[in-house]
């Protein structure tokens, strides 16, 4: 029999953690240790099936993320750092009298730091969807596929807002397709190779 108890466990705890994300302070931290724990659960769905797919596509998809939230950063910082060097702002010091100038300029790098999180989210969620797409072929769930296009939609609607929703709506669909694993799966006869096939892109 092969065992899917320990990625059925740690996929749904690391789901459960990617909702608690929204908690003030601590759910930054609480969003990392959640997708660590997801990865970790569909790279030991993705050996036992044999599909190296699964978990490389659920990496680039992380990879993404993590690329367009520092693009992002660097771009409204530095936006921002730029507003402040031009208006002799300093950290501490004294505001001055001078109306502040290039609030325009501030404004464009903010609209496009939050530009290019869309776009790598967008592309991200691409890729999650594929990942999650080839587990619910290979485990006959169902509620993978539907969690997987429901990020995918969220992630393009983000950019007017309602994206938000749908995003978490899909990591609740996430977390009852992860505790929806069998705990095993029936053992294939020797030779044999298995009987799904991965999703189209």
């Amino acid at each position: 029999m092969a065992e899917l108890s320990s990625a059925k466990t740690l996929g749904g705890i690391g789901s459960i953690l990617l909702i608690l994300t929204l908690v003030p302070s601590v759910g930054f931290v609480l969003g990392i240790v959640g997708w660590i724990l997801v990865l970790v659960a569909l790279k030991e769905i993705s050996d036992i099936m044999k599909a190296s797919k699964i978990f490389t596509d659920a990496l680039i998809a992380v990879v993404l993320s993590i690329m367009g939230l520092v693009v992002a950063g660097v771009v409204v910082l530095g936006s921002v750092f730029r507003f402040f060097r031009i208006n002799g702002y300093t950290f501490g010091g004294i505001r001055p009298s001078t109306p502040p100038t290039d609030i325009g300029g501030l404004i464009v790098g903010i609209l496009l730091g939050l530009a290019v999180l869309w776009v790598f989210s967008v592309i991200s969620s691409v890729f999650l969807k594929r990942s999650l797409d080839s587990v619910s072929s290979a485990l006959n769930l169902g509620m993978f596929r539907t969690a997987a296009l429901l990020y995918l939609i969220g992630a393009v609607l983000t950019i007017i807002l309602v994206g938000f929703i749908i995003i978490f709506v899909a990591e609740i669909l996430l977390i009852v397709a992860f505790f929806s694993i069998p705990d095993n799966l029936p053992a294939r006869p020797q030779g044999t190779e298995p009987t799904w096939a991965p999703p189209s892109a």
